[in-house]
């Protein structure tokens, strides 16, 4: 990759549980296989190493194809922060990082949410197209993370995700 732009895309939430529920969701395997890229329906792997220096990886199946998504952890401060890369391999060599910050409200938490997204640049790419590109990156990130986060947000408030039982 020759040349790149970065995009910074910032999502706060809100949960009426603790700080801890919601920071373990992001590191329990279990957890995860149901909200983190992938519903438990279509969840082929979820597994995770959950230290500084150690890697996370879920694979999920849609329309009988794998999609792979990975990282490596580079903080981890429970229940406050979390620090870890993003790739998905099958479409480019990027690596994004996420941080996550857990801030206790009241009986539940904050989260806010902040991904460094890499925007490779094609040849001959105008600054037309890299802007477009970056806005096209930006709002499909966010789309996919709101998605997610409703999810996410069933998952730990009352145990299970609603719309995953029409998988």
């Amino acid at each position: 990759m020759s040349e790149y732009s970065t995009t910074t895309l910032t999502m706060k939430r809100h949960f009426n549980v603790s700080s801890e529920r919601v920071y373990d969701a992001w590191l329990n395997p279990e957890m995860m296989k149901k909200w983190l890229f992938t519903l438990e329906a279509t969840n082929q792997k979820a597994a995770n190493d959950p230290h500084e220096g150690g890697t996370w990886e879920i694979i999920d199946r849609r329309e009988g194809k794998d999609y792979r998504a990975i990282g490596d952890y580079l903080v981890i401060d429970r229940p406050k922060k979390l620090l870890f890369t993003f790739k998905m391999p099958q479409f480019s060599e990027t690596v994004d990082h996420i941080t996550v910050v857990f801030e206790p409200v009241g009986n539940g938490c904050d989260m806010t949410f902040s991904q460094e997204i890499i925007v490779p640049h094609e040849e001959n790419w105008t600054e037309e197209n890299i802007e477009k590109a970056l806005t096209e990156f930006h709002d499909g990130s966010e789309h996919g993370w709101n998605l997610m986060f409703i999810g996410l947000k069933q998952l730990v408030e009352e145990g299970f995700i609603s719309f995953e039982k029409d998988v």
